[in-house]
C-alpha cells in the first residue's frame, strides 16, 4: 500500500511541475511577443520621428548661422558707424580740432585694415575704395596744416637774440658794426679764431615749445601715409625763407661777384671778417632747427 501511495504523488507533482512550466512557457511567449511588439512600434516611431529630427537639426544650424550672421553683421555696422564719425571731422578738417583729426585718421586706418582682412564682404572693395580716398584727402589737409603752422609760428630770429644766446667771445664787441656790417670796425680775430667746439650755446627758441607736438604728430601722420618727400619739401621751403631773412638780418648779405669786385679792399676785407664770424654763429644757432 505504501508504494503505490508515493508514486501517486510523485505524478502529481510531476503533472503540477508539467502545468507550471507549460504556464512560465506561455508567460514567456507573451512577453517576448509584447516585447517584440514594443520594438516594432518604437522602431516605426524613430523612423516616423527621423524626418522632424533631420528638420530640427536644419533649424538648429539655420538659428546658429543666423546669429553668427547678425553678429558678423554688427560688428560691420559698427565699423560702418565709426567710419562715418571719422569721415565728418575729416571733412571738419583739423584747424578746430587737431587731436580729434589725428584720432579721426588713425580710426580710418584701422577700418581700411579690417575690409582689407574681411574681402570675402561684398561690400568690402567699395568701402575700401571710398575709406583710402577719404584717407588721401585727410593727409592731404594734415600737410596744408602742417604748412600754416609752420610758416605762422616760423619767424626770422632778431641779432640782438641771437647774440643774447651767445657766450661773450662770440659776441660783437661794443666798437663792432651792426647787424648790417658796415665798414666801422672788425671782429677781433681771436674770437674768429676761437675752438667753437669748446663753447656751449644756449640756443635761441625757433619755433614754441606749445606748437612742437602738433608739428610732430602731424609729421608722423604724413611719414606713415608715405608722403615723407611731401613733408621734407614743406619743411625745407618754409625754414629755408626764414633763415634766409635771420641770415641777412644778421648782417650776411647777398652780393654779386661785381659788387665785390668794385669794393674798397679795407671795407671788403672787414666784410669778409664779419661774413665769417656771423655764419659761423649762424651754422651753430640758427641752423640747429
Amino acid at each position: 500500500m505504501g508504494v503505490p501511495r508515493t508514486m501517486e504523488a510523485l505524478r502529481e507533482r510531476a503533472a503540477f511541475m508539467k502545468d507550471s512550466l507549460q504556464k512560465a512557457q506561455t508567460i514567456t511567449d507573451n512577453m517576448v511577443t509584447i516585447l517584440g511588439s514594443f520594438d516594432h512600434r518604437l522602431s516605426a516611431l524613430e523612423t516616423a520621428m527621423r524626418p522632424t529630427q533631420i528638420r530640427t537639426h536644419s533649424i538648429r544650424r539655420a538659428h546658429e548661422n543666423i546669429d553668427k550672421t547678425l553678429k558678423a553683421a554688427e560688428v560691420i555696422l559698427a565699423q560702418f558707424d565709426l567710419t562715418r564719425k571719422a569721415e565728418a571731422k575729416i571733412l571738419r578738417g583739423p584747424h578746430e580740432d587737431l587731436e580729434s583729426y589725428l584720432e579721426a585718421i588713425d580710426q580710418l586706418k584701422s577700418n581700411v585694415q579690417f575690409f582689407s582682412s574681411n574681402k570675402t564682404f561684398k561690400i568690402s572693395d567699395g568701402v575700401l575704395n571710398h575709406a583710402n580716398q577719404l584717407l588721401a584727402k585727410a593727409i592731404s589737409k594734415l600737410e596744408d596744416e602742417f604748412r600754416t603752422l609752420l610758416s605762422n609760428y616760423s619767424k626770422p630770429v632778431e641779432p640782438d637774440c641771437l647774440f643774447d644766446c651767445l657766450p661773450n667771445s662770440l659776441r660783437p664787441s661794443s666798437g663792432s658794426p651792426n647787424p648790417q656790417g658796415d665798414a666801422g670796425g672788425k671782429i677781433p680775430l681771436e674770437h674768429q679764431n676761437k675752438s667753437i667746439e669748446t663753447i656751449v650755446f644756449t640756443l635761441p627758441t625757433l619755433i614754441p615749445p606749445r606748437v612742437m607736438p602738433l608739428l610732430h604728430d602731424l609729421a608722423q601722420q604724413m611719414a606713415q601715409a608715405g608722403h615723407q618727400q611731401q613733408l621734407f619739401r614743406i619743411y625745407r621751403d618754409t625754414r629755408a625763407s626764414v633763415l634766409e631773412q635771420s641770415l641777412r638780418k644778421l648782417g650776411v648779405e647777398r652780393l654779386s661777384k661785381d659788387d665785390v669786385q668794385k669794393m674798397q679792399w679795407e671795407v671788403l676785407e672787414a666784410k669778409i671778417g664779419n661774413w665769417i664770424h656771423y655764419m659761423r654763429i649762424a651754422n651753430f644757432i640758427v641752423m640747429l632747427e
